[in-house]
């Protein structure tokens, strides 16, 4: 999914963060609005953040060496933990410390008053066209879950996270839109502030989610019950006779570990036992579309007491 639906979500996001940070920092320019500079940074971390997604995909795509045997799949789970806790972290908190000057030291938009209205306006049709590729990338993907479910069990973290980056960015906006609006209305600089602290506020509240969120996968996600349930059914036939005990582990988003002590018969003999894991592994594999399986399997008799 990254390597082809979850890029074209980045590439869309990369291109409209880029075009969007230069005009905001024009018009923060033109206007010395602490919104818009706050947002002009926030869309310069966020095209930072779509750079991370596009680097951690392609150190992920490294064949697996000796050192680490298992690849490099997590590599997209790192990048995309750095994206929650350094960019969008640093992009909220440079906020907050611009409202903290701007409460202290407020002063009304005196000139190009309809700059930032008009580029804010531009901004969120651009991300308003972000966001709508990311949702129709990830809808296929997202099936019955809820939007809150699919981000909080997606094994790709590529998609959740332009997902999340775009409605941010989109909410942010609208904040920065009204804290303008009411500084241009009533000549008093605090409304622009206050716009700028719930930008910060804003984005300080995704970095946490998405944190905790990746965090799980980096340490390391048991697969899907479904995906479970699956290889269950599917180590059982041709000489197994039952799981006694399974254990997955995603490598990353599109490979996962099967680790399996099962049940054989006692009067197979070792060649038979063999063939009976081989078919196993092929089973499992065919039960498992599109994702990498590195499969372990112990052969066992079943024990009244222990195992």
């Amino acid at each position: 999914m990254a390597h082809g639906g979850g890029n074209k979500a980045i590439l869309a996001a990369l291109a409209a963060n880029l075009g969007i940070a230069v005009t905001k920092f024009v018009a923060y320019l033109l206007t010395h609005s602490s919104s818009m500079l706050a947002e002009s940074v926030h869309s310069l971390a966020d095209s930072g953040n779509q750079l991370l997604l596009l680097v951690g995909g392609k150190r992920a795509r490294r064949e697996a060496t000796p050192e680490h045997p298992f690849g490099y799949g997590r590599a997209r789970y790192l990048y995309a933990f750095l994206v929650s806790i350094i960019l969008f972290s640093l992009g909220g908190l440079f906020a907050l410390y611009e409202a903290y000057h701007k409460w202290h030291d407020p002063h009304p938009i005196e000139s190009w008053h309809w700059v930032p209205v008009v580029v804010l306006v531009a901004a969120i049709a651009m991300e308003g066209f972000s966001f709508r590729t990311a949702v129709h990338e990830a809808d296929p993907l997202r099936g019955s879950r809820s939007w809150w479910q699919f981000i909080r069990t997606a094994k790709a973290p590529e998609l959740p996270v332009v997902l999340l980056e775009d409605f941010g960015a989109l909410v942010g906006l609208v904040l920065a839109l009204g804290g303008v609006s009411m500084t241009l209305v009533t000549g008093n600089g605090l409304w622009d502030a206050a716009g700028t602290a719930s930008i910060g506020v804003l984005l300080i509240v995704i970095a946490v989610v998405l944190a905790l969120e990746i965090k799980s996968l980096l340490i390391g996600e048991a697969a899907s019950p479904e995906h479970v349930a699956s290889v269950r059914t599917a180590l059982v036939g041709e000489g197994v006779v039952s799981v006694i005990h399974l254990r997955t582990m995603h490598l990353g988003p599109e490979e996962i570990l099967v680790a399996a002590k099962i049940e054989v018969d006692a009067a197979e003999t070792a060649a038979e036992v063999a063939q009976a894991i081989d078919a196993a592994e092929i089973r499992v594999r065919h039960a498992l579309p599109g994702i990498e399986a590195t499969i372990y399997l112990e052969p066992d008799l079943r024990r009244s007491v222990g195992v």
